[in-house]
């Protein structure tokens, strides 16, 4: 399957997720992991068109995601910013738009190693928190307890 890039951002408005995952790491310095990472989920009848967007991009994983949903996924930051890239210069219609200029935002974060600092971190929760509005009283929920056990604070709590 040939995709054609309009067709890949139209598609990625209706299907695609730009997702930044915060969790619990004690084995990192500060406590918290930053897990940047762009899918697309489809039933598995529709597995082709997955297959095609990785074709398309030339990396990623195909994966099941749950019962018979599977979706393309990426995860290395140097491939996350040819996807950044990308809809930079095919700009998505929808307020995906706005999600992926974030997610694009924290992937320079990342590479300024401001992930690594709790400033940079809180400065990442808060455009994750803005990310996604469906999963942000998840997330923000997840945040708080895990603030809690590791003595962070929100700059809204100093």
């Amino acid at each position: 399957m040939n995709l054609d890039p309009q067709w890949v951002v139209g598609f990625v408005d209706g299907e695609g997720c730009f997702f930044i995952g915060i969790q619990r790491n004690p084995t990192v310095r500060i406590g918290f992991q930053v897990i940047p990472e762009f899918r697309v989920v489809q039933h598995k009848r529709d597995l082709d068109v997955l297959h095609g967007l990785k074709k398309f991009f030339g990396f990623g994983r195909i994966c099941q995601n749950h019962d018979e949903r599977w979706e393309y996924r990426v995860r290395k930051l140097d491939q996350l910013r040819e996807i950044a890239a990308f809809f930079a210069k095919y700009s998505l219609r929808t307020k995906k738009r706005i999600d992926a200029q974030r997610f694009a935002k924290v992937l320079t974060l990342m590479e300024d190693g401001r992930h690594l600092t709790i400033e940079g971190l809180e400065e990442i929760e808060e455009i994750a928190l803005s990310m996604n509005t469906g999963n942000r009283p998840r997330l923000q929920a997840l945040l708080d307890e895990d603030r809690v056990h590791s003595g962070v604070k929100s700059s809204e709590e100093k």
